[in-house]
C-alpha cells in the first residue's frame, strides 16, 4: 500500500492553508498536480498578456514538479482549461518551450470561467517520479 504525501513548494503554503488543497499529491511514484494558474502568488492579479500568463502558469507548475524532485521530462499528461480558445496557438507556442519530446498526452478544454477573474488558462499535470 502506498503512502500519499502533499507536495507544497515554498510560497505555495497559502493554497494548502487557506483553500485546503495541495499543489500536488505524491502517491508512490505518481505525482498528481493541481491546476496551476498564471499569477505570481496569493493576492496578485494575473497579467493581461496571455503569453505572460501562460509562462507564469508553466513556471508555477515547474515549482510544484521540482518540489517533488521532478521536472517537465517526468510529465505524462496535462489537461489545460482555457477561457475561450482564441489564445490556443499562443499557448501552444509557450508550451513548446517547456514540454519536449516525447510529448505528454494533452487535453485542452474550453471553459466559461476560472477561479480568478482575468485568467486565460489553468494547467493540471500528472507525472511519474
Amino acid at each position: 500500500m502506498s503512502k500519499r504525501r502533499a507536495i507544497i513548494p515554498k510560497g505555495f503554503e497559502f493554497y494548502y492553508e487557506q483553500f485546503h488543497f495541495a499543489p500536488a499529491v505524491q502517491d508512490g511514484d505518481m505525482l498528481y498536480c493541481s491546476g496551476q494558474i498564471g499569477w505570481a502568488g496569493p493576492g496578485h492579479k494575473p497579467p493581461a498578456d496571455p503569453k505572460e500568463q501562460f509562462k507564469l502558469a508553466f513556471e508555477n507548475l515547474r515549482a510544484v514538479l521540482e518540489a517533488a524532485g521532478a521536472g517537465f521530462e517526468h510529465v505524462l499528461e496535462i489537461t489545460t482549461f482555457h477561457v475561450g480558445m482564441e489564445h490556443i496557438n499562443a499557448f501552444g507556442a509557450v508550451k513548446a518551450d517547456y514540454l519536449k519530446e516525447p510529448y505528454p498526452a494533452w487535453t485542452a478544454i474550453g471553459v466559461s470561467a476560472l477561479a480568478v477573474p482575468g485568467l486565460y488558462v489553468e494547467i493540471r499535470a500528472t507525472a511519474r517520479l
